[in-house]
Order: structure tokens, then C-alpha cells, then sequence
């Protein structure tokens, strides 16, 4: 990969997160791992993924949780949901929520592989997206305004961005 996917992997169970880790390293993604919902919230606001791979059940805070927090404070995080006692029902609600997918445990690694390029692509399309419509709006902002004006515009834009 030219640019390696920037991936955070949170589960409960250190010998499968430890596991994940070190086969999708080996691939070429560069991973940071918690093993549970607080750690995982704390370091993805301290940096910036790509994608966070969530398991579904753990203790204190569940992947759901995770999965709201993280994509309420991170605008084009991706993430996937991976577990061993999924239900439609949880699948459904945590699509909505904004899950990109739901896989089960045992994964199969090519499968998660082509899951994970597949929501690193929808990123980058939704980041493609919303940058163009914010150079749109910039370039309206810049017809018939004062350079002063133009900066106060410019700030409101990105205050809405956070």
C-alpha cells in the first residue's frame, strides 16, 4: 500500500487483538490497539484513524458505545464491527448508527482485508466529497467579498466542521 491505512483495532480478548494485530501489520496497515472502549476513545482523540475495527461485546464499554462516540467526534472514521454474538437486529442498529460493516468471529483474514480497503476507499470518497463542497462554498465566498470578509467566512466554515 503507498499509503498505509491508519487502523484501530479495540477488543476485549488481548490473545485475538494481539493476533489481528500483528497479521494486518504484517500487511502492510499501520495499527494501534485497545482493549476496551475507554482506551480506544482516548487514543483516537489523541490521533487520527482511518478506520477502527470494533468488537461488538465487551466489558464496560460495548463496541456500539465506541462506534457512536467515535463517529459523533470523528467526521470520516469508518468503522467495522466484528463479532462472535451478533444479531440482524444489532447489525441493522449499528449500520444506522454508522457502522461501514458488521463481520463475524472467526474472521477470514482476505475477507476482513477486502472489508478494510472497501471502507478505506468510502472514507476517502465521503472526505473527497465534503472537500469539494467546502472549495465550492469558497469560491462563492470569494466573489464580490472584502478579504476581511472573506477570512470571517472561511472561519465559520470550519467552526462547523468540529
Amino acid at each position: 500500500m503507498e499509503h498505509a491505512i491508519k487502523l484501530l483495532i479495540v477488543d476485549d480478548e488481548t490473545r485475538f487483538l494481539n493476533a489481528i494485530a500483528q497479521r494486518l501489520t504484517k500487511r502492510g496497515f499501520d495499527v494501534r490497539t485497545a482493549d476496551n472502549g475507554e482506551e480506544a476513545i482516548q487514543i483516537a482523540r489523541s490521533e487520527k484513524f482511518d478506520i477502527a475495527l470494533l468488537d461488538l461485546r465487551m466489558p464496560g464499554m460495548d463496541g456500539g458505545e465506541v462506534l457512536r462516540v467515535l463517529k459523533g467526534e470523528h467526521q470520516f472514521l469508518e468503522a467495522i464491527m466484528l463479532t462472535g454474538h451478533g444479531s440482524l437486529e444489532s447489525a441493522v442498529e449499528l449500520t444506522r448508527v454508522g457502522a461501514f460493516s458488521y463481520l463475524p468471529k472467526p474472521y477470514e483474514l482476505d475477507k476482513l482485508i477486502q472489508v478494510l480497503k472497501e471502507a478505506y476507499q468510502a472514507r476517502l470518497e465521503k472526505k473527497f466529497a465534503a472537500d469539494q463542497a467546502k472549495m465550492e462554498k469558497i469560491l462563492a465566498l470569494a466573489e464580490g467579498e472584502s478579504p476581511l470578509g472573506i477570512l470571517r467566512k472561511l472561519r465559520e466554515l470550519d467552526d462547523l466542521r468540529k
